[in-house]
């Protein structure tokens, strides 16, 4: 080849971009290039990896993953682990406040919270943790609610304005207890109390819906009536197990002797020799008391146990319900007897004295009434003085004066109430109670409620208990039903409506899905 023929070739290899020098420049502009995009890429996963760990988070710490994931299914609705973890810690809430301090009781330890409960035997369910039975009794609530709600629905049952409006007020200052309690919003409270997820809206819609199964299940149970002579069969079906008995018993107990078991261990029991002795004694004061002369009963039944004692007596007076009393002298009690009737009922360690001293078969009227309470207020070792006490029923007198310089009637008195009564169980009520029985009330209220007054009469009547003392104005509306056929009324009607949630529940089934483990 001539040099001119090579110099040619050349020179149309660099214009081809073929020849060394330009194959070597652009290799190594192409590993450039390459090193160039694997930076790139390099730096473009490092971001979306940081950018997942910062979802990851928040979505964990906002409850993103608790809101969306399914956790049971249940008819054609979907549960999310939120809703789910809302309603079980509603159920160990509930527990836990209703029995306080005294859980252990039952075997709960709430020290730990919801985090001990799955560390935790349940003897109230055989072979389950707490943590079990709370989940069971959240998938039977969240299956009732949603069976009621869905009977609402088909059947024009709604809430009113005034009952969403309920609802709502029960969440009203939420955000400021939340703060005061150092959280940053109410959503974080709820969160922290009843699960990832679980925020206002969502409790809110929770409340909504037991707000309306509540409604619909009240609605049904309304609907169950029952003539006066069902009523009064199914009473007397009972056999007296509500009837009331006033009684008075001493319970003389045999002398324990020391004995030694076949395990060589020793152990006290009464023998036939000691419970013979009881027997006698007991025998001995029944025997003083027909002997007595003082003319009230209980009096004489006192005095004929101190015939028989050297140091004190201790005899109990009870007024309890059939159910309650005691398998010893149940029987006694309830046959055809008369007041001041008195007998001895021996059981394994001793002998009771009994003293029947009346029977009440309910067949009363409930009294119906209004009131208005003002608290005397309390010093700071929770005792009222006497110009506490006198304050308080200055003030109550002032608010009767006002009903009576107005148009005395029960709507301006209810409407007082509201204004001015304490009692948070009825003042936004119009103070009203409309089926109070005997004894369900303190002293006071109760005497008034049943001192045979006619619609429209007032009072000033001095009150207390364990909670509070003061001085209610009262107001009497009138008669109710007799307590026998409210009793019956409520007994039937349970038993009616039970039947009926379990018919309309048989046709739900709780389905967990794979959320279901996040639960709790």
């Amino acid at each position: 080849m001539s040099a001119s023929t090579e110099k040619k070739n050349r020179q149309a290899a660099r214009a081809a971009g073929t020849d060394k020098k330009t194959l070597a420049a652009q290799e190594a502009a192409r590993k450039k290039a390459q090193s160039k995009r694997r930076w790139t890429i390099g730096i473009i996963l490092v971001v979306l990896l940081i950018a997942a760990i910062i979802f990851m988070n928040w979505a964990t710490n906002s409850g993103f993953f608790a809101k969306q994931t399914t956790a049971l299914t249940i008819g054609d609705r979907n549960y999310s682990v939120a809703e789910v973890n809302y309603n079980y810690a509603g159920q160990y809430l509930n527990l836990a406040n209703q029995y306080g301090s005294y859980a252990s009781l039952i075997g709960l330890d709430t020290s730990a919270g919801l985090a001990g409960l799955d560390s935790q035997d349940c003897p109230m369910m055989e072979g389950a943790t707490w943590k079990e039975y709370f989940l069971l009794a959240a998938e039977d609530n969240l299956m009732q609610t949603k069976a009621l709600t869905d009977y609402a629905a088909a059947n024009g049952i709604a809430l009113t304005e005034d009952e969403i409006a309920d609802v709502d007020a029960s969440f009203e200052g939420l955000d400021d207890y939340a703060r005061s309690l150092g959280y940053g919003s109410a959503n974080s409270l709820l969160a922290v109390n009843y699960g990832a997820g679980v925020t206002v809206d969502l409790a809110r819609q929770a409340q909504l819906d037991t707000a309306l199964a509540g409604k619909a299940y009240n609605t049904v149970q309304d609907s169950f009536t029952y003539s006066a002579q069902e009523l009064e069969d199914y009473y007397q079906s009972l056999e007296g197990a509500r009837d009331v008995f006033d009684y008075a018993y001493y319970y003389v107990p045999a002398e324990l002797e020391e004995t030694t078991g076949e395990d060589g261990e020793p152990s006290a029991a009464p023998t036939e020799q000691t419970l013979a002795v009881a027997r006698a004694t007991a025998d001995a004061m029944v025997a003083a008391y027909q002997d007595g002369e003082e003319e009230d009963a209980v009096e004489r039944f006192n005095a004929a146990i101190d015939s028989q004692l050297s140091g004190e007596k201790s005899t109990e007076r009870s007024k309890v319900s059939g159910s309650s009393l005691s398998s010893t002298y149940a029987e006694w009690l309830m046959a055809d007897r008369k007041a001041g009737d008195v007998t001895v009922a021996d059981d394994a360690n001793g002998s009771y004295v009994v003293l029947f001293l009346g029977r009440d078969d309910n067949h009363y009227p409930l009294a119906q009434v209004r009131h208005i309470l003002i608290k005397a207020e309390a010093g700071e070792d929770g005792t009222y003085s006497d110009e506490a006490k006198a304050a308080a029923k200055a003030r109550a007198e002032e608010i009767l004066a006002e009903w009576k310089a107005g148009d005395q009637t029960e709507d301006s008195f209810a409407a007082l109430a509201e204004a001015y009564s304490m009692d948070e169980g009825s003042n936004t009520k119009g103070g009203l109670y409309d089926a109070v029985a005997k004894g369900q009330m303190v002293e006071e209220f109760d005497a008034f409620c049943f001192d045979n007054h006619k619609p429209g009469d007032t009072a000033i009547v001095y009150g207390e208990s364990a909670g509070y003392a003061g001085y209610h104005v009262m107001y009497y509306v009138g008669e109710g039903e007799l307590y026998s056929d409210h009793i019956a009324r409520g007994e039937l009607s349970s038993e009616a409506i039970t039947a009926w949630l379990d018919e309309l529940t048989a046709g739900y089934e709780v389905v967990h899905a794979s959320g279901y483990k996040r639960v709790g």
